[in-house]
């Protein structure tokens, strides 16, 4: 009997599947992202043959509880954002846009991770040749580190069999295919079971596999945002290829914080981890210019510190409000406050809103220096170069209080800075460091006569 096949609807962003097409997705309510994907039954009933052949049920208080088993990746900001260094029998997703450096990364963990570790590196994208070449420029040498050139996935896991390595790296999950699926490589059909196939594997082994994805920058290709739910820990790779620097975020962790982010630099010889990430965003930020003032904010344990830059200028047509590092519907909503609370006509203007070093701030104790940076470009005053500020506003124009206030401003006071205008609600708890001025401010309105008074 010829063998059938389903057709299904997945969504590309999130996942999702059903039956019947539709031009919106029920889940997670984006257009036109369901495409369609044939099944092959036979295919798929022997998948679940497998999963239901490998698994059987255990009473709660009869499973183990054991410690889990941490190793460093030899990378410093790496281990960070893995929440304190690889766990063994893990899955992890390291996505980004091609070319920002992913391969780059993982291959000088190759070299890095040490303690006699057994490395495979599985690569669908290039040749031994041309992986060796890039070896010997990042300095990746000794050890044992084996190389597959192969994008058969039974023949990369007999070899991942007969190896027993400890950490396998597959690059990238798009060019691997399984020939029980009907369907090309890179397709959601192909990558999802790939995934699933490898997830089993590392549980099963106790490897710690890690696998790359690449996105582009709607996150709309058939990867990362298909496989989250499979994988334990789901990072993203971010930043311009034009610019130097990358932060590692983390989407998803079971083993640690989603809040930790590891900056780095892409130098000649590859990554380096920049261990103070507040001082490489504020270099070269130009003295006494309107429209700039530096935000604090909290990313996992650590304070940051991030240069915001505004430009307000008069126009003709419909006001263009855009923003890059800052939600575009936040960036809206502290405008309306200025024109509103704060007595500023920036309605009849373009507003240009800009986190420099290519950091996303999504904390709302943001809100104060952006709205500031604004009020000084509409102004065309300065704020100084030694002034930071910390707050949340309000629809009403007031300034709210934010979480770990003096963890921000001992992070203030030793990068230099002399004052810092902070909410008065809370200033009680705040503590006195050296050489820094506390303006404590209760609206928007009079934050802006505080440091942008006119003469």
């Amino acid at each position: 009997m010829a063998n059938r096949q389903k057709t299904i609807y997945c969504c590309t962003d999130c996942g999702y599947e059903t039956a019947n097409w539709a031009g919106k997705c029920p889940s997670c309510g984006a257009w036109n992202t369901l495409s369609e994907v044939r099944l092959d039954r036979e295919g798929s009933g022997k998948t679940g043959a497998r999963i239901r052949a490998a698994s059987a049920p255990k009473r709660l208080e009869e499973l183990e509880l054991t410690e889990e088993i941490r190793f460093s990746t030899g990378i410093s900001e790496f281990d960070r954002v893995l929440g304190g260094g690889a766990v063994v029998g893990s899955l992890v997703l390291v996505g980004g846009a091609p070319g920002i450096g992913k391969s780059t990364l993982l291959l000088q963990m190759c070299a890095s991770a040490g303690n006699g570790k057994r490395v495979l590196y599985v690569t669908g994208e290039e040749s031994k040749r041309q992986l060796k070449l890039r070896a010997n420029r990042l300095g990746v040498t000794g050890g044992e580190i084996f190389v597959l050139a192969e994008t058969d996935l039974d023949s990369i896991l007999a070899s991942i069999d007969s190896l027993k390595p400890d950490i396998v790296i597959v690059d990238s999950i798009q060019t691997m295919s399984d020939s029980g699926v009907a369907s090309a490589p890179g397709s959601i059909t192909q990558v999802r079971e790939c995934t699933m196939r490898i997830m089993r594997l590392t549980k099963e082994k106790g490897l710690t596999v890690f696998v790359v994805g690449h996105i582009n920058k709607e996150g709309s290709i058939a990867g990362p945002k298909v496989l989250e739910h499979m994988v334990d820990c789901v990072l993203y790779f971010e930043g311009e290829r034009s610019t130097s620097f990358r932060i590692l975020r983390a989407a998803k962790n079971r083993f640690g914080s989603t809040n930790e982010i590891g900056v780095f630099e892409m130098a000649d010889h590859g990554l380096r981890c920049v261990e103070n990430p507040s001082e490489m965003l504020l270099s070269g930020r130009p003295e006494n210019c309107p429209g700039t003032c530096v935000a604090c904010v909290i990313e996992g344990t650590r304070p940051i510190l991030a240069e915001v830059q505004a430009l307000v200028t008069p126009s003709a047509y419909n006001a263009a409000r855009r923003s890059n590092g800052v939600d575009y519907n936040r960036a809206a909503m502290l405008l309306a406050v200025l024109e509103k609370r704060g007595g500023l006509s920036v309605s009849g203007c373009d507003s240009y809103i800009n986190v420099i070093g290519g950091l996303t701030l999504e904390e709302p104790a943001a809100d104060l220096a952006t709205a500031l940076s604004i009020a000084s470009s509409y102004l065309d005053r300065p704020l100084g170069a030694d002034l930071a500020a910390i707050g949340e506003i309000g629809l009403s124009g007031e300034i709210r209080s934010v979480s770990a206030l003096n963890q921000r401003l001992s992070e203030i006071a030793r990068l230099g800075f002399r004052r810092c205008v902070v909410p008065a609600h809370g200033r009680e708890e705040a503590k006195r460091f050296d050489g820094l001025t506390l303006i404590p401010v209760r609206s928007v309105g009079e934050a802006i006569a505080a440091v942008l008074a006119r003469d």
